[in-house]
């Protein structure tokens, strides 16, 4: 279905890599929206598993377009592939692994309307396999740079029914004002996965941009779908990248603290893995526990070799400043996750 782009028009990118049934169910859910996307962009990264040839045979009652990659790229590269060939005034991100509820896109949408200087929207994400658990909603911060889902692992008892500001969305399931893209750029394609959306909040918060929680704009999301709740791969890309994320975007007054924290974080999940919650508590035993701890290290090592040239990002920064650095470290200590909540509290529950 081909046509003319309307005013105001969104578009939807997916990433697919090797998530046919998933990825159809997401797909599905889009059909119902109550505001129908003007046009779906599915990249897919390579997929071996028939998606692309499911793609190229079926009808949906909205333009769907397919970007077909022969390798994995990532999820920042797949994504950015998508916001170029963009047309819409919005573009909203779905993972594959997720479904959305018939009005999520117009909630989302609601959002800009708000006030100008709104760039992005969140969502409220639940977990599939547990709908009254909630995945994440809007994004908190530590000030190491590791960031975790603002109410992840709680009951859904109303406590985030309001429109509010929140740190930046999730990439989940986020819609951005495709303006604030086109100024700022898009995901930086040296972190590959995990982190992306983290440094493009913020990076889009230290340009001036805000962004709004909208509470009815729901989706349900299988929780590690992607590499697994304990794939060591995901734990290295993790550390890593929060590690990046700092050296390119923090201030130089958190900067000098962040070992400090670091050494925080580290010592309350130490604690809480004893104890068997929290993120270590997902690797039980000696043997696990060193799995858990050669991956922080690989991290770390990995961050090391990519820090000159994170490091020559900064000075690309202050062309699109809107928020001194004194005010982006009051942002993000106003956005700040409790290290109790942050070390007993799993990313990804069992």
């Amino acid at each position: 279905m081909a046509g003319e782009m309307p005013t105001g028009g969104i578009s939807v990118i997916v990433v697919n890599w090797n998530r046919r049934a998933l990825l159809e169910a997401c797909l599905r859910s889009l059909e119902g929206q109550t505001r129908r996307p003007s046009e779906v962009i599915v990249v897919d990264n390579g997929s071996s598993d028939g998606s692309p040839e499911w793609l190229s045979a079926v009808t949906f009652p909205f333009l769907l377009r397919l970007i077909r990659n022969r390798e994995n790229r990532g999820f920042c590269a797949a994504n950015n592939q998508g916001i170029a060939q963009a047309q819409g005034e919005f573009v909203a991100l779905l993972n594959n692994d997720a479904e959305a509820e018939p009005a999520w896109l117009e909630a989302l949408r609601e959002a800009f309307d708000f006030a100008p200087d709104i760039g992005m929207a969140a969502s409220k994400v639940l977990v599939w396999e547990d709908p009254r658990v909630i995945d994440k909603t809007g994004h908190l911060i530590w000030l190491d740079g590791q960031n975790r889902g603002r109410g992840s692992g709680e009951l859904d008892q109303g406590q985030f029914e309001d429109v509010e500001e929140v740190l930046w969305p999730d990439g989940c399931a986020a819609m951005y004002r495709k303006s604030m893209l086109d100024e700022i750029g898009g995901f930086d394609e040296d972190l590959f996965a995990y982190a992306d959306d983290a440094e493009l909040g913020l990076r889009a918060r230290i340009a001036g941009w805000r962004c709004l929680y909208m509470p009815h704009a729901v989706v349900r999301h299988h929780r590690g779908a992607t590499l697994g709740r304990q794939a060591t791969r995901r734990l290295v890309l993790i550390e890593r990248n929060r590690v990046l994320l700092a050296a390119k975007l923090f201030p130089g007054s958190l900067l000098w603290k962040n070992p400090g924290y670091y050494l925080a974080r580290l010592m309350a999940g130490v604690w809480a893995g004893l104890r068997g919650t929290g993120e270590a508590g997902q690797f039980p035993g000696l043997t696990g526990k060193i799995r858990l701890a050669l991956a922080l290290l690989r991290g770390d090592l990995q961050a090391l070799a990519m820090l000159p040239r994170t490091w020559s990002k900064r000075s690309q920064i202050d062309r699109i400043r809107k928020l001194t650095p004194k005010e982006v470290e009051t942002l993000l200590l106003r956005h700040q996750i409790p290290l109790r909540t942050l070390s007993e509290r799993v990313a990804i529950p069992r």
